[in-house]
């Protein structure tokens, strides 16, 4: 439950994350150029399509559906990488998600569900 709220919330950070790319917050300073240098509106709807996707696993996740596991690790992987290459524009949030993110794989990942008590 607290790997799927926690996925969830990382989620809707990395969502907003992007609609503040969208949106050309001033927020984001624009940088030198770097190797996987991108348009802030193309960071913007990577951010976006990634935190709707990383929200509903998270919240299918809490609901305890048996898919969401294999495919909470995989998508905070990608937001992971994600993330990384997103750190020149915004450190502060790109750090934040990537703990998140970490966070939940361990947990995903070390869950073992014999130990759940009914």
């Amino acid at each position: 439950m607290a790997a799927g709220v926690l996925l969830a919330t990382a989620g809707v950070l990395q969502l907003l994350q992007g609609v503040s790319a969208l949106a050309k917050d001033d927020i984001l300073v624009v940088g030198a150029n770097y190797s996987f240098s991108w348009s802030v509106t193309t960071w913007g709807w990577i951010h976006v399509v990634i935190g709707l996707l990383i929200a509903v696993t998270g919240l299918a996740l809490a609901g305890g559906a048996s898919w969401a596991r294999v495919t909470a690790i995989f998508i905070a992987a990608l937001s992971i990488i994600a993330n990384f290459l997103w750190l020149p524009y915004y450190p502060g949030w790109s750090i934040l998600i990537i703990s998140l993110d970490i966070v939940v794989i361990w947990a995903v990942a070390t869950w073992d569900t014999g130990r759940v008590r009914t």
